[in-house]
């Protein structure tokens, strides 16, 4: 019996550094990593932003890719939730918005009172699939993830 009850504390405790090891999705929300929950996104993200502490901590919150996963995630639009009154205080998403924005007609601006900047990424249908929070992203940096992630259709000139 004794013996029995050692074997469950110890698969216990496997459990536990196993947990320990991995971060808990509210802390990855708290991060701003809901929407970047493939490594090969924080790969992207390590090459756009030289902050190790910042990759470190997305890498702690993705997940691995399978081996037979065809391609990268990308979305068929994105909707960029920010506070009309904090957006003063983010430049580069201000100047996206005013000089970039019209790039993206899969993309639509959204003022929320009180929301942080993020990403509202979206499926065919319109639902949200994954969101991700832009505050400190370069002008640059939100370019290129759309870029990259937004495959809705284009608008013809």
């Amino acid at each position: 019996m004794a013996k029995g009850w050692y074997s469950c504390f110890i698969l216990f405790l496997v459990v536990q550094v196993a947990r320990s090891e991995q971060t808990s999705t509210k802390t990855c929300e708290d991060l701003g990593f809901t929407g970047l929950s493939l490594c090969s996104d924080c790969q992207a993200l390590a090459e756009y932003v030289k902050d190790e502490e910042l990759v470190s901590d997305c890498k702690k919150c993705c997940v691995q890719e399978s081996e037979d996963s065809i391609g990268k995630v990308t979305y068929a639009g994105a909707i960029l939730e920010v506070c009309m009154r904090k957006l003063v205080f983010y430049p580069d998403l201000l100047s996206f918005i005013e000089e970039e924005q019209d790039d993206f007609p899969s993309v639509h601006v959204q003022y929320i009172y009180g929301s942080p900047p993020k990403l509202v990424m979206l499926d065919e249908d319109g639902n949200h699939k994954e969101t991700i929070r832009i505050d400190n992203w370069k002008r640059e940096h939100i370019r290129q993830f759309l870029k990259e992630k937004v495959k809705g259709k284009a608008v013809t000139s």
